[in-house]
């Protein structure tokens, strides 16, 4: 078994900076090295007093230590890491799109009266749980050792958990839409004869050149089983493993 700084080091760049930066600005929060309020997304406070700082902050609370907050970083070490390392492989600019493209999607979608949330990072990590559903649909899934259901359906678990346990429902409802607008647009419409239309701009890519962040990325064709093609649409995923 390695140990804690064996796995930190074998973690894929952009997971590994994501959760990072998770557990750091809740450490802050922690310690009174900030006032969190300080820290979330307030329009008011962008618009009228130029805080910037605050699309981009709030997408890394994920609240103070708690159960919640563990459950949270372990979906970002779980579910991110085998995305980056399944379907991303090799594909570090593309992955890191998809951080971009769910962030600003979330942030406009907050615009939105009702849908607002003064933290946008539960959001956007299940964003990656929903897209992870996605990508492996039929992966068997044991929650908390009391029933066992296909990945598909863990999203609304963990939303109706949520609810259970007295969370508010936005931050989820929110990271699922974004998650199945960015699926949409680069897996499903393609599938059905469509355009991709949220191909990874340049700039992502030449970011990740200049600061050799993991790999570049490489197009590969993988065949998918026959099982899987006899599949419903619902359920169909990309076929990738989860030896990683």
């Amino acid at each position: 078994m390695s140990s804690p700084g064996e796995f930190y080091k074998s973690l894929p760049p952009i997971s590994k900076a994501y959760g990072t930066l998770c557990l750091l600005a809740t450490l802050g929060a922690q310690l009174q090295l900030y006032d969190k309020s300080s820290i979330e997304l307030d329009y008011r406070y962008v618009i009228y007093r130029y805080q910037v700082w605050r699309l981009i902050t709030s997408l890394f609370f994920l609240g103070g230590f708690s159960i919640n907050f563990g459950i949270r970083l372990l979906m970002i070490a779980r579910y991110g890491v085998q995305l980056e390392k399944g379907p991303f492989d090799r594909r570090t600019a593309d992955f890191l799109w998809m951080m971009i493209f769910g962030a600003l999607t979330l942030l406009v979608l907050s615009l939105i009266p009702g849908f607002g949330t003064p933290f946008l990072g539960i959001s956007l990590v299940f964003m990656l749980l929903y897209v992870w559903s996605r990508e492996f649909p039929n992966a068997a899934i044991n929650i908390y050792g009391l029933v066992t259901l296909k990945a598909f359906y863990l999203p609304w678990a963990m939303l109706a958990l949520d609810v259970i346990f007295g969370s508010k429902i936005m931050p989820d409802l929110l990271g699922i839409v974004a998650g199945h607008l960015y699926y949409f647009l680069t897996v499903l419409h393609p599938l059905a004869g469509g355009k991709n239309i949220l191909k990874t701009p340049m700039w992502v890519n030449r970011l990740v050149a200049r600061w050799r962040i993991g790999a570049q990325p490489i197009v590969r064709a993988r065949a998918q089983p026959e099982s899987e093609r006899s599949t419903s649409g619902a359920f169909r995923g990309r076929s990738y493993r989860l030896s990683d």
